[in-house]
């Protein structure tokens, strides 16, 4: 008996994936993708539910401006409020769980919220519960197309099996896209997204997304280089 018990460990050891080991997991920058069409500046404009008089009385603009982070392999979307009602600061991470999320965001009162959920069809829904009041607390972005997002902000009450709209917020994309390149010339050399701005490297020239691809670009760019070039060629084959 004692013989099959260590048989039985030398081969958990040896053939850890026979026995339902973690797989290697998916690079954040890879899992984070769908949101691509996010990086940039967006002008929204905010609505409460309510009256007509109240919907009137307290609308509010803000500007958001989401870019890529990098750290060593890590990777994170994170977003700035400006003029928000409500929130200061964001970031968005993947989770472990194939197409699930995190969101933290910092409030204008300096509080830090951790909603979690998933993304399914263009939208990501991430919820979390109110410690003392026991709320469930939800945040749907709806990616509806490159120029064009909302999100909206309901709760339940711990009793309640319906969510109520508390406001909701519609975005659109500040500029223009570039109208006469090519999207195939114009992609990311760090992310993969639309490029809207310009690096150079040994005299050769790509197109960044954001001030965050652009830095990581900078940092250590023959790797994003020999990425992309080994991306490109395996698209021509």
């Amino acid at each position: 008996m004692n013989r099959l018990i260590v048989l039985l460990m030398v081969s958990l050891i040896a053939f850890p994936s026979a026995f339902g080991a973690d797989e290697k997991p998916t690079p954040a920058r890879e899992s984070l993708q769908p949101f691509q069409l996010l990086i940039g500046k967006w002008n929204a404009a905010g609505i409460p539910e309510g009256t007509p008089d109240e919907r009137q009385k307290g609308h509010w603009s803000e500007t958001l401006d989401w870019n890529w982070q990098f750290k060593g392999q890590d990777a994170w979307i994170a977003v700035a409020f400006e003029k928000g009602k409500f929130f200061k600061k964001g970031e968005l991470r993947p989770l472990p769980t194939k197409n699930t999320f995190q969101l933290k965001v910092t409030t204008t009162d300096d509080k830090t919220l951790t909603f979690e959920g998933v993304y399914k069809d263009k939208y990501l829904s991430v919820e979390r519960v109110d410690d003392k009041t026991k709320e469930t607390q939800k945040l749907l972005f709806a990616l509806l197309h490159g120029n064009r997002i909302t999100y909206s902000y309901e709760v339940k009450p711990a009793e309640k099996t319906f969510y109520t709209r508390v406001y909701r917020v519609g975005a659109t994309k500040d500029g223009e896209p570039f109208a006469s390149i090519g999207a195939s010339e114009k992609e990311c050399v760090v992310s993969g997204g639309v490029g809207t701005s310009t690096v150079t490297y040994k005299g050769k020239t790509f197109y960044v997304c954001c001030t965050g691809c652009r830095d990581a670009f900078y940092d250590t760019p023959e790797k994003y280089i020999a990425e992309f070039e080994a991306k490109r060629a395996a698209k021509n084959k």
